[in-house]
């Protein structure tokens, strides 16, 4: 399109501008042209071009003060000033005018193009993917990130790629979200990291319509990844072993990454002094040290074995013999494993019976305890007894010297002779005998306590032969201010 500015003097002359580009698109780092020429009389003055408006605009290009990369395309002409600017750069979008001044003090602006829109097509800057400050363990998220800038316009695509598969839900975010002459990028994505991720690769894939083809840019998980080691300890003759004989333990720690690892060998929690003699030859210490071994998995990951050859002493029975690994820089972790001697059935026997004998006495020293706990109690109460039986009445029974004329009816195995005595020793009035009925086959006697209280009382009495007629019960006693006795002789 051409613009075509008429200009009316005093002698009507014709004037005309002609600015006949409406836009431009350049691409960084290109050189484009602006195409301004005039025709006609017009008042004396210069030509500028301005970007914007040229009150208070920036000046692109004049006689004196031009952009260092701006140049006239026909150096000298009064009739045409069309312009190269060299070196694009995305700052340099924007709307361009071609602009003739009056001369005067200062100048002043006579008549001003349409105006040349120019857009700058810039590619976006090589992208940079950062991963996490520090290692990390499988199984929690880790955040990446992929930034890029410097590319207009503002149209971008950014994708996440794990071993060329895409990654879902990345978090893209355009800066500035206002208009402006070039734009920049920052994309997030978790990626939860795996025990084989030692050998993975993360890519950040950017497109955009600067680019014939996408750029990328690639991090490897190896360098955000830490596997923990795993640890195992074996011996081998597996224990119990023979007494003086060579023992192997061997320590194997698997599956850990990077390969930044040291391992200690401890006998019951003190480091061994393994020096660094060749395989199978012996230390100060008695032990033997075998050469460790590192390789490489399938994964990524490392395996590393150590082995420690000891001889089974008596001393060492019982010894516990710990492999310590202290992976990046990480606690230590540790293994162990006890060397167990097995003794000959004349040797191991002693201690055996030697722990059944421990038990054997502690049962016969309990069961002792318990009988002279009894004997006392028993001979506690038999004293308890005898001084019970010294304070309260007692009766002494005894049957009448035999006669001949009495041994017929003594000698009677069918009789049975006792006797039921109740002596109360309270203070009571002294009272004479009572005389109880006498039956035919039970006699009774009342005594007569002694004359001071509270003194023993003994009954003597002689058996009799009684009738053997029909038993009938006793009476009941006296009431118990009486003292009385009952011998009642029965059938046998």
């Amino acid at each position: 399109m051409m613009n075509i500015v008429f200009v009316t003097g005093a002698r009507a002359q014709e004037f005309q501008l002609l600015q006949p580009q409406d836009s431009v698109s350049v691409s960084a780092g290109e050189t484009f042209t602006l195409t301004c020429s005039v025709t006609g009389l017009a008042p004396p003055g210069p030509v500028k071009w301005c970007k914007g408006l040229c009150s208070g605009r920036q000046l692109v290009y004049a006689d004196t003060g031009s952009f260092p990369r701006v140049t006239r395309a026909v150096s000298g002409s009064d009739t045409d000033f069309t312009i190269r600017i060299s070196d694009t750069r995305p700052e340099d979008a924007g709307t361009y005018h071609c602009v003739k001044f009056k001369k005067g003090s200062p100048d002043e602006e006579f008549r001003s193009g349409a105006g040349t829109a120019v857009s700058v097509r810039a590619k976006p800057s090589a992208p940079s993917v950062s991963g996490p400050p520090s290692r990390a363990e499988p199984g929690p998220q880790v955040t990446f990130t992929c930034t890029s800038g410097g590319f207009s316009p503002r149209d971008i695509a950014v994708t996440w790629l794990k071993n060329g598969t895409k990654l879902p839900d990345p978090q893209t975010q355009v800066l500035p979200a206002h208009e402006n002459v070039s734009y920049s990028v920052s994309s997030t994505v978790g990626v939860r990291l795996t025990a084989g991720d030692a050998r993975s690769q993360l890519t950040c894939q950017i497109e955009h319509s600067t680019l014939p083809d996408p750029l990328r840019a690639t991090y490897n998980l190896s360098d955000a990844l830490r596997v923990p080691p795993r640890l195992r300890v074996s011996t081998a003759p597996a224990a119990p072993v023979a007494l003086n004989e060579s023992v192997t333990f061997t320590c194997r720690v698997e599956g850990f990454y990077p390969n930044k690892s040291s391992l200690t060998w401890l006998e019951n929690g003190t480091e061994t002094n393994l020096g660094k003699s060749s395989p199978l030859a012996e230390n100060p210490d008695g032990t033997y040290t075998l050469q460790s071994s590192l390789a490489e998995n399938p994964d990524g990951t490392y395996t590393l074995q150590s082995s420690l050859e000891v001889k089974a002493t008596e001393q060492r029975n019982q010894s516990v013999f710990t492999c310590r690994v202290v992976h990046d820089s990480q606690p230590p972790v540790s293994a162990s494993e006890t060397l167990k001697i097995s003794q000959p059935p004349s040797e191991a026997s002693p201690t055996a019976e030697t722990t059944e004998e421990k038990k054997i006495y502690i049962a016969v020293a309990v069961v002792c305890a318990v009988l002279v706990v009894l004997v006392i109690a028993v001979i506690y109460l038999i004293r308890a007894r005898q001084r019970k039986g010294k304070s309260s009445p007692s009766v002494r029974l005894h049957e009448p010297e035999k006669s001949p004329s009495t041994a017929p009816q003594d000698s009677d195995p069918n009789n049975l002779t006792y006797a039921d005595l109740n002596f109360d020793n309270r203070k009571k009035r002294r009272s004479p005998p009572r005389l109880v009925e006498m039956s035919p086959q039970s006699e009774y006697a009342c005594i007569q306590p002694a004359a001071t209280e509270n003194n023993l009382t003994y009954a003597d009495l002689d058996m009799v032969h009684l009738s053997k007629s029909p038993k009938r019960p006793a009476p009941r006693p006296e009431e118990a201010v009486s003292e009385y006795a009952s011998v009642q002789i029965q059938r046998k």
